[in-house]
């Protein structure tokens, strides 16, 4: 059985814990291995304005990495407590998706939350987490951002990413996005992060990629896209903490010589703003 170790999480500190994932699957297209050999601490890098992942912290976020292991029994051992689970926000659904009738919300029979029930046909509402597929393309040690030309965070920059669709493969989605968001062409090399924003049900898989050719231009949702050296990363500008997070463990891995897969929980506030909330 797959069990969640929680290693470290802190809503105060200026630096943000995360470590790397032993996972125990193979993946193809990739020359490098999942399994983390040692723990990795994201600092900021000596270029880096210091105060920002502490702002972040103060302004609704925090980093829980996990460190995934396979355990047998049936409990967790002494001295490890199972991640408790988080209340998402979530929307309120007035009519039956099947019939169209108004609903209610009560408890199901057999169930221990609260779901939009139809008064009419009977038919319950489930809501389910949201994936985000995204690229952190590399080039010449360079990686590629595009500066958001739509809300929220507009004017912020990102890695290609977006909500995957019905009927596409995870790697699909973070391809599909990267080329509309940034008209460039590339081929997945591995998964990189797996991040979880149980708040807002929103689950970001990130895939490292290569340009299949140089050459790429702002999409519809993009101003400006471009390719920063590692040293020039605006740290300071980036639009989402999930993104933020994903470039410091990007940073840190090359420093220590090569990437490798990791997981984490982003925890928010209730009360973190729109550009905060991913």
């Amino acid at each position: 059985m797959l069990k969640a170790k929680q290693i470290l999480g802190s809503s105060s500190s200026s630096a943000c814990g995360c470590f790397c994932v032993p996972h125990r699957l193979r993946k193809p297209c990739s020359n490098f291995p999942l399994f983390a050999r040692r723990p990795i601490e994201a600092t900021l890098s000596k270029s880096s304005k210091p105060h920002f992942l502490a702002s972040q912290c103060r302004r609704g976020f925090f980093f829980n990495a996990l460190h995934m292991s396979y355990i047998h029994s049936g409990s967790p051992p002494d001295g490890v407590s199972r991640p408790s689970p988080s209340t998402g926000i979530t929307r309120k659904i007035k009519f039956c998706q099947s019939c169209g009738s108004p609903t209610k919300y009560e408890i199901p029979d057999g169930e221990d939350k609260t779901r939009a029930i139809c008064t009419r046909c009977g038919s319950i509402t489930y809501e389910n987490p949201k994936m985000v597929v995204g690229c952190l393309v590399e080039h010449e040690n360079k990686i590629l951002l595009c500066k958001r030309n739509i809300q929220p965070s507009h004017g912020l920059w990102t890695l290609p990413a977006g909500f995957m669709e019905i009927g596409e493969s995870a790697t699909e989605g973070a391809i599909r996005e990267t080329w509309e968001e940034a008209n460039a062409e590339v081929e997945v090399q591995s998964p990189f992060a797996l991040l979880d924003i149980p708040l807002i049900g929103h689950t970001y898989v990130i895939f490292l990629a290569k340009l299949k050719r140089l050459h790429f231009s702002p999409g519809p949702e993009s101003s400006e896209c471009q390719l920063f050296a590692l040293e020039d990363i605006p740290l300071d500008s980036l639009a989402f903490s999930s993104i933020l997070i994903t470039i410091q463990m990007y940073l840190e891995d090359i420093k220590m010589g090569r990437p490798k897969f990791h997981y984490g929980v982003i925890n928010k506030r209730s009360d973190s703003g729109p550009s905060e909330s991913h």
